[in-house]
C-alpha cells in the first residue's frame, strides 16, 4: 500500500513540477505568444513550425490552444491557420517525454535548491521567472524518481504483473487503457511520466508501452472536448480538430503496430529512450501524413460542428474569454485588445456627433445613441468583469498593475462614450427646437471637435503598440486643444457682445465645448497611462 501511495505521490510531484515549468516559461513568453501567432500563421507551414517551437518552449499547449481559439473568436486567424499550429504542436509536446527519459537521480535536489533560490530571494522579476522554470525541473524528476523507485516494488504484485502481460500481448488492451487512464487523469503528461517511468525501472515491456501512448494520445482530447462543450463554437472546432487528428493516427498506427515498435527499439539501447522515441516519432509521422489535408480536416470539421441555423445575438466582445483565466499574461492582452476596440468605437462615436451637430444628421444621432446602450456600457461591464475576475487569481506584481491599469482606462474610454451620447443629444435639441448658429460657431465646433478626435485616435494607437513617443504627442496636441478651446470661447462671447449669438446657440455651444474639453483630457489620461506604464 505504502509503495502504491508513494507512485501516486511521484505523480503529482511531476505534474506540480510540469507546471511550475510550464508557468515560468508562459511568464517570460506569454505577451510574445500572442504577437507570434499573428506573424507566423499567414501559412500553415510556418504556422505547424511556429507550434512545434513555442510548445518545445514553453511546455504548455493550452497556452497556444487558448490563444488560437481567441483570434479564431475574433477573426483574425482561420480554421485551416489553428489545425497546422496544432500539428506542430503535437510534435512539440514530445518534448516531455524526452526531457524525463534522462535518469538524472540526485541532481533534482540541486535544481529545486537553485529554483527556490531563485523564485524566493531574488527581487528581480526575471529572476523569479528562470528560478520558477529550474524548480519546476527539480520537482519533475523528483517526482519521476519517486515512481520508478516504487514501481520496482508495485509491479511485483501478481495482479498488476498480469495487467502488464496482457497489455503486451494485447495491443488493444493497452490502448484502450492508455485511453481510460488519461481521459480519468486528464492529463497526458502524466501518464507519459508513467510510461516512462516504468521503462526506468524495467517494468513494462516496449510493445505494451506503445500501446498505452498511443491510447493517451486519444484519452487528451477528452479533457478539451468537455471544456469547449460549454463555450464559443471555436472552442468547439479546434477540439474536434484535435481529437480527428489524434484518432486518426491511431488508427493508421495499428495494423503497423508490430514493425512500429521494431523501428523504435533500434533507436536506442535504453527503454526509456525508446518509449520517449515512440511518442515522437508517432506524432511527427502523423502529423506529416496530415499536413498536406488541412483544408480538408477544416472543412470536415466544420461539417461536423455547423453554423447555427436559428440566428443568435452576436456576442459583444469580440477578444476576451473565460478560458484565459489561465493565462493571465494572454488574458491581459486580450483585454488591452477589448479595450482599443471599445475606444475605436467611441471614436467613431465622436465623429458621428460631429456631423450630427454640423449637418442636423438624424441617423447619425440615433447611430451614437444606440451604439452608447447596446455596445459601450455593455462591453464596459463585461471588460471590467473581467478584470476584477483575473484579479482574483495568483497574478505577480506587474500583472496586478496592469489589472488596475486597465480599469482606469475603462472608466476614461466608457466617459468619452457617455459624452459623446450628450453631444448627440444636444444635436437633437438643436433639430427639434431649429436653433440657428454662426457660421464662425460651426467652423469653431468642427474644428475643435476634429481636433479632439485627433488626439483621442493618436492616444488610442499609443495604447494599442504601447508606443510613448505617440503617448506624448497626445499629451501636446491635449495642450494644443486647451488653446483653441480658449480662442473659442473668446470668440463666442464676442459674438454674444455683438448680438450674433442667440440664447438658445449659447447653451448648447458651451454645452458642446465643455464635453470636447473633457473627451481631450480623457485622451491625456490614455497618453499619461501609456507613458507611466
Amino acid at each position: 500500500m505504502f509503495h502504491f501511495l508513494q507512485v501516486l505521490g511521484g505523480m503529482a510531484l511531476f505534474l506540480f513540477g510540469v507546471a511550475k515549468l510550464s508557468q515560468g516559461m508562459e511568464k517570460l513568453a506569454g505577451n510574445q505568444i500572442q504577437v507570434w501567432l499573428d506573424r507566423m500563421t499567414n501559412k500553415p507551414i510556418k504556422g505547424a513550425f511556429f507550434g512545434v517551437v513555442a510548445t518545445a518552449l514553453i511546455q504548455s499547449s493550452s497556452l497556444l490552444m487558448v490563444t488560437m481559439i481567441g483570434l479564431i473568436n475574433a477573426n483574425l486567424m482561420t480554421l485551416e491557420q489553428a489545425i497546422g499550429v496544432m500539428m506542430g504542436q503535437e510534435i512539440g509536446t514530445t518534448l516531455t517525454a524526452q526531457i524525463v527519459a534522462f535518469k538524472v537521480g540526485d541532481l533534482c535536489y540541486l535544481f529545486i535548491a537553485l529554483g527556490f533560490i531563485l523564485s524566493e530571494f531574488v527581487p528581480r522579476d526575471g529572476w523569479r521567472d528562470y528560478g520558477e522554470i529550474i524548480l519546476g525541473f527539480g520537482v519533475l524528476f523528483l517526482g519521476m524518481n519517486l515512481m520508478s523507485d516504487a514501481l520496482e516494488v508495485v509491479t511485483q504484485s501478481p495482479g498488476v504483473a498480469s495487467w502488464l502481460a496482457l497489455m503486451g500481448r494485447n495491443v488493444f488492451a493497452g490502448v484502450l487503457a492508455g485511453f481510460v487512464t488519461t481521459a480519468i487523469v486528464q492529463s497526458s503528461s502524466a501518464v507519459t511520466g508513467l510510461v516512462v517511468a516504468m521503462g526506468i525501472s524495467h517494468v513494462i515491456t516496449l510493445p505494451a508501452a506503445v500501446a498505452i501512448l498511443l491510447g493517451a494520445n486519444i484519452g487528451t482530447c477528452i479533457t478539451g472536448l468537455l471544456a469547449a462543450l460549454r463555450l464559443s463554437r471555436a472552442s468547439r472546432r479546434a477540439s474536434i480538430a484535435q481529437i480527428l487528428i489524434n484518432v486518426f493516427g491511431v488508427l493508421v498506427f495499428l495494423p503497423f503496430f508490430q514493425p512500429f515498435v521494431t523501428l523504435v527499439s533500434i533507436t536506442s539501447t535504453l527503454l526509456p529512450r525508446q518509449i520517449a522515441n515512440a511518442h515522437t516519432i508517432f506524432n511527427v509521422i502523423v502529423s506529416v501524413m496530415l499536413f498536406p489535408f488541412v483544408r480538408q480536416l477544416a472543412q470536415l470539421v466544420k461539417w461536423l460542428v455547423p453554423e447555427h441555423e436559428t440566428v443568435t445575438p452576436p456576442k459583444l466582445t469580440a477578444y476576451i474569454d473565460e478560458r484565459q483565466f489561465r493565462i493571465p499574461q494572454v488574458a491581459l492582452q486580450e483585454a488591452f485588445r477589448e479595450l482599443h476596440r471599445l475606444g475605436e468605437v467611441t471614436a467613431q462615436m465622436l465623429d458621428c456627433s460631429r456631423r450630427a451637430m454640423l449637418e442636423q444628421d438624424v441617423e447619425a444621432i440615433q447611430w451614437v445613441l444606440n451604439h452608447e446602450d447596446g455596445f459601450v456600457d455593455p462591453v464596459c461591464k463585461a471588460l471590467d468583469g473581467f478584470i476584477n475576475t483575473l484579479l482574483q487569481s495568483n497574478l505577480s506584481v506587474g500583472q496586478q498593475r496592469r489589472c488596475f491599469q486597465i480599469k482606469n482606462l475603462i472608466t476614461d474610454v466608457e466617459r468619452v462614450g457617455d459624452l459623446t451620447e450628450d453631444m448627440a443629444e444636444a444635436a437633437q435639441k438643436r433639430i427639434e427646437h431649429q436653433v440657428v448658429f454662426s457660421l464662425q460657431a460651426l467652423a469653431d465646433i468642427d474644428r475643435l471637435c476634429r481636433h479632439a478626435h485627433t488626439t483621442y485616435m493618436c492616444a488610442l494607437e499609443a495604447l494599442r503598440d504601447q508606443d510613448k513617443d505617440r503617448a506624448r504627442r497626445a499629451c501636446d496636441l491635449e495642450e494644443e486643444f486647451d488653446h483653441l478651446y480658449l480662442e473659442a470661447r473668446q470668440s463666442h462671447i464676442r459674438r454674444l457682445e455683438e448680438g450674433v449669438c442667440t440664447p438658445e446657440a449659447d447653451v448648447l455651444f458651451v454645452e458642446w465645448l465643455r464635453n470636447l474639453e473633457r473627451i481631450s483630457d480623457h485622451a491625456d489620461n490614455l497618453g499619461v497611462s501609456v507613458q507611466r506604464n
